[in-house]
């Protein structure tokens, strides 16, 4: 059977693409290499977040489930300009300007999420994590405020009902293993089921939007470093880089920075992928980002980030690479009581391992894998001599509340480690995905070394280069996956704007 659009993967950027090919009534297939438990990709293990630039409430209220909750009318949601986005992407870019990735990233974000919501696809504010209460009101901070109704397997499921509805067609057990090409034009891909046996689908444009290589340790290993083969793999064990070795085949050209990606502070005991069978709104407890609360230790007893640096969600996709690179490739998060009703969720969580006693002393003890005990304390008690008393606490803003005299400060929230009891937290690096990839043109076609289009191949979500470098502003990858899915699927249908 011959379809006018083949997408390959099943996450956002792939029923992005579906949907924006569908509207515009053409015949889509989407295929998945899992089964329906495992389908998605690593859509289904975020918590939905999605950044994009808004002037204000009156801009977040269509987009919302529940425009009555009661809250609302006590919420500060602020404004986060184009401006603002550009510029929280450049603090990544290491002096580079802004790709032409990014600059459509920014000026497309916040039409694409409204053109999600057109097709029921509602978000729900992020009180829990993005917000504080002061002085009565819900404070959000960082320029993150929505993310999807029940999180990423919500957002996966509403895109999925929307494809659907459309006329949508998907097949699971489904794996690309090839893309066929007839007079120099993708038009098809030859697929393998569980049992072995390999079928070609014919398509008159294929878009491939089944993520970068985050879960094959040997490309891990090549591209990016030996120590990332430590790497646990925070999302699905199907995003083995299947999808960029069938376009450099043809030629694809590489893009973007593929020594780079999102990685996160995880539990250092956390399973080696991530886990489906937890209930959704317990997936995301393996992370642990609440280090701007307290300090990180390595396994020489040494910090080695400034925690306060920035404002979380500006930092744990940095923070959970220096982790990995740490000898051992491991790094303990500590606090004091003072903090703990500030601590997310996912430091209560039932399994959630840590260490727990009555003095420093007590609990440096319990620290295993810091060989030096004598010189891990000393840190510690070196960090609250040098902090700032005069400064009031705000985790509502960067409150310049910092170490004075410190090699390493902590510029933002630094508050003595004193109260017991104390608790320390084993992370490691969980890798979310990779940032180099395909480059891409105008309308998601593939593109060569020569800079001419592979013709009927495009591509988007992961497999997008350009668009992060150093580092990513939370919640800012889905919005790229929707961004460039919609594109994609766009230009596979001979339609080059939105």
């Amino acid at each position: 059977m011959s379809y006018d659009v083949i997408v390959v993967g099943s996450g956002n950027a792939a029923l992005c693409a579906g949907i924006a090919a569908c509207e515009q009534g053409k015949r889509v297939l989407m295929i998945e290499k899992a089964m329906p438990d495992m389908a998605g990709g690593n859509s289904k293990y975020t918590a939905g977040a999605m950044r994009f630039a808004y002037d204000g409430a009156e801009d977040l209220l269509p987009l919302l489930e529940d425009a009555n909750d009661p809250r609302l009318s006590q919420t500060d949601f602020g404004r986060y300009t184009q401006q603002s986005f550009t510029d929280d992407l450049l603090k990544f870019n290491d002096g580079r300007p802004l790709s032409p990735e990014q600059s459509a990233l920014v000026e497309e974000g916040y039409s694409v999420v409204r053109w999600l919501a057109s097709h029921e696809v509602k978000f729900e504010p992020i009180y829990s994590r993005q917000s504080f209460e002061k002085n009565g009101r819900h404070v959000f901070w960082g320029g993150l405020t929505l993310a999807a109704q029940n999180e990423g397997v919500g957002l996966v499921d509403m895109e999925l009902a929307a494809f659907q509805k459309l006329g949508g067609e998907i097949r699971y057990d489904c794996e690309a293993v090839d893309l066929q090409v007839a007079d120099g034009v993708v038009c098809g891909v030859h697929v393998r089921n569980a049992l072995g046996q390999v079928d070609l689908i014919e398509g008159r444009s294929v878009v491939l939007a089944c993520g970068g290589f985050e879960a094959n340790e040997s490309m891990r290993a090549e591209l990016m470093g030996g120590h990332w083969a430590k790497a646990k793999v925070r999302g699905t064990p199907h995003n083995t880089g299947r999808g960029l070795e069938m376009a450099f085949k043809l030629g694809g050209q590489r893009y973007g920075i593929y020594s780079g990606c999102h990685a996160t502070p995880m539990d250092l005991m956390m399973p080696e992928y991530g886990n489906l069978e937890i209930p959704h709104g317990e997936r995301k407890n393996y992370r642990k980002i609440c280090y701007f609360l307290g300090i990180m230790l390595n396994a020489r007893g040494d910090r080695f980030v400034d925690e306060g640096k920035d404002f979380r969600n500006y930092t744990y996709a940095q923070f959970g690479k220096a982790v990995l690179e740490q000898p051992g490739h491991f790094a303990w998060q500590i606090f004091d009581s003072s903090v703990d009703h500030l601590l997310y969720g996912e430091y209560r969580f039932e399994d959630a391992h840590f260490v727990e006693a009555d003095t420093l002393e007590a609990l440096v003890e319990k620290l295993d894998g810091i060989d030096d005990k004598h010189h891990a304390l000393a840190t510690i008690q070196n960090y609250n001599v040098s902090v700032d008393e005069h400064t009031v606490f705000d985790p509502t803003i960067k409150d310049g509340k910092a170490t004075r005299g410190l090699e390493l400060p902590k510029s933002n929230w630094a508050q003595r480690i004193e109260k017991g009891p104390f608790k320390a937290y084993p992370v490691t690096g969980g890798i979310t995905f990779t940032y180099g990839g395909l480059k891409v043109d105008g309308i998601g076609r593939v593109l060569r070394e020569d800079e001419s289009p592979i013709e009927g191949l495009f591509a988007c979500g992961e497999l997008v280069g350009g668009v992060f470098y150093n580092g990513y502003p939370g919640g800012s990858g889905l919005t790229s996956g929707a961004v460039f899915g919609r594109r994609a699927g766009l230009g596979a249908t001979g339609v080059s704007e939105p």
